[in-house]
């Protein structure tokens, strides 16, 4: 990959970490104006949420910034699961080299309507665990939000850690104006427990909750394309309008959705004509038409 401007090559991390703190010094108080040029750029921003871990979140996320982008949307992909950066995995981008400069980071180019930027790029060691406390996380967030390059886009996903921890509560604070969250959940009661604290925060901290997605919702049989519940069905729409959130529909286990993720490549793009597609092209559907009505 290479970079037609001006800047340094960062493969793996060290020296894009250490470019954005030390561009975050030089700026000092310019740093809140340089926030909200950033983000002014981007029209929608929307956080992926879940309870907890292992119900599909980043490939969820991924698979709705990929359908947005198939939609004609300028989009971008900010994963900030510092634990666990999937999105480089998901969409055959790991090891590639982030640029930076005196501007700030370029975010990785999958492809001309996705634009991608993971903590997974900046690590040194794709292995090496990220082990910070509440502080620095807030930092590494505001310096990720203040010097990626996204340029103008439609939509930015953000794909955040299980839980209601410091990364959430950091976008709230630092960014008003995001539009609000995508809750993921799996149908069984034990997803569910958690995914109820989420929604609760997100009312807290008054992020709107635009819908609940129920992921695994039925396994797809390759050889009868019948559908077999697993893990139950229905629970994420019935907790959904129990808290009184929208519901925007369910995704069903299918294994080549397991091909494809290992392959590093977007359901959406593999299977556009299956039922994982329809249900995920469906979605984004709703969500759009919420947000561009200003719900």
């Amino acid at each position: 990959m290479s970079c037609s401007r001006e800047g340094t090559s960062c493969s793996s991390g060290g020296c894009a970490t250490s470019t954005m703190e030390n561009h975050s010094q030089a700026e000092g108080g310019n740093a809140d104006n340089e926030l909200r040029e950033r983000m002014g750029k981007i029209k929608h921003k929307i956080l992926v949420l879940s309870g907890k871990g292992g119900v599909g979140k980043s490939t969820v996320a991924a698979n709705v910034a990929c359908s947005l982008a198939v939609k004609g949307f300028q989009t971008g992909l900010l994963d900030v699961d510092f634990h666990g950066p999937s999105i480089p995995t998901l969409l055959n981008l790991e090891g590639r080299p982030v640029y930076s400069g005196p501007a700030g980071l370029m975010p990785v180019e999958y492809n001309r309507g996705l634009k991608v930027m993971s903590m997974g790029f900046l690590l040194k060691n794709p292995d090496d665990a990220v082990i910070w406390r509440g502080p620095l996380k807030m930092q590494v967030m505001k310096q990720l939000l203040e010097e990626v390059m996204w340029g103008d886009l439609d939509y930015l996903i953000m794909d955040f850690p299980p839980g209601t921890g410091d990364e959430p509560l950091s976008i709230a604070q630092l960014i008003p104006d995001v539009d609000g969250a995508i809750i993921v959940t799996t149908p069984q009661n034990l997803s569910l427990n958690d995914v109820r604290k989420s929604i609760h925060f997100c009312h807290q901290v008054k992020i709107p909750v635009l819908g609940v997605i129920e992921n695994m919702s039925g396994f797809i049989c390759p050889h009868c394309q019948g559908v077999i519940d697993v893990f139950k069905k229905g629970g994420g729409e019935t907790m959904a309008e129990r808290m009184g959130v929208p519901f925007l529909g369910r995704i069903p286990m299918d294994p080549d959705i397991v091909e494809a993720s290992d392959a590093g490549v977007p359901f959406m793009g593999t299977q556009p004509v299956s039922k994982v597609s329809v249900a995920f092209d469906g979605m984004v559907d709703c969500l759009v038409g919420k947000i561009e009505k200003n719900i």
